[in-house]
Order: C-alpha cells, then sequence, then structure tokens
C-alpha cells in the first residue's frame, strides 16, 4: 500500500547534518520526497513510497542523525499523490 506523510521535526535538528542523512535513507528505501530546513530551526519533509518504508522514515526523524535532539514529531498522513519521482534536499522554506 503506498502512503504520503508530511513531518515536522522540532529540537535542535539544523547544523547536524539532519538533510542529508535523511536523503541517504530515503534512496536507500526507495523513497521520494524532499527535506529542507524552516527558518524557525524545525525540519521539514514529504514522504511517498510504500507504507512501511514511509513508516521507517518517520521512525529516523524521531531520533534524526548523531547531534541531533529531536523534541517533538508532528506527522500529518496525507493522500499518495505520486508526486515525486526521486528524494531531493531542497533549501530554506
Amino acid at each position: 500500500m503506498k502512503a504520503r506523510a508530511h513531518v515536522y521535526v522540532s529540537g535542535h535538528v539544523t547544523g547536524v547534518f539532519f538533510r542529508s542523512h535523511t536523503e541517504e535513507l530515503a534512496q536507500r528505501l526507495g523513497v521520494s520526497g524532499w527535506v529542507r530546513n524552516l527558518r524557525d530551526g524545525r525540519v521539514e519533509a514529504v514522504f511517498e513510497g510504500e507504507r512501511e518504508q514511509v513508516e521507517e522514515m518517520v521512525k529516523f526523524c524521531r531520533t534524526g542523525p548523531p547531534g541531533a535532539r529531536v523534541t517533538d514529531v508532528e506527522v500529518k498522513w496525507e493522500e499518495y499523490k505520486k508526486e515525486f519521482s526521486e528524494f531531493k534536499v531542497r533549501y530554506w522554506g
């Protein structure tokens, strides 16, 4: 079953390679979408793919890479749109 998750990650999540680790994992899992830093210090991401792999991405966001201190993860499950063909890092939202 296909799934889509729109995620906001709060805490110490910028300057710790959160985006690059997210991109690497998404590419390994075959998840499409994007990740970016927000000006308020959060990280925002959209994941699309098989539900199990999207859930794995959300799980990763709850801890983040080494050096991150995640304090909150807001997940909005949305209708799968098949909007993306790959996973990319976006710059500043």
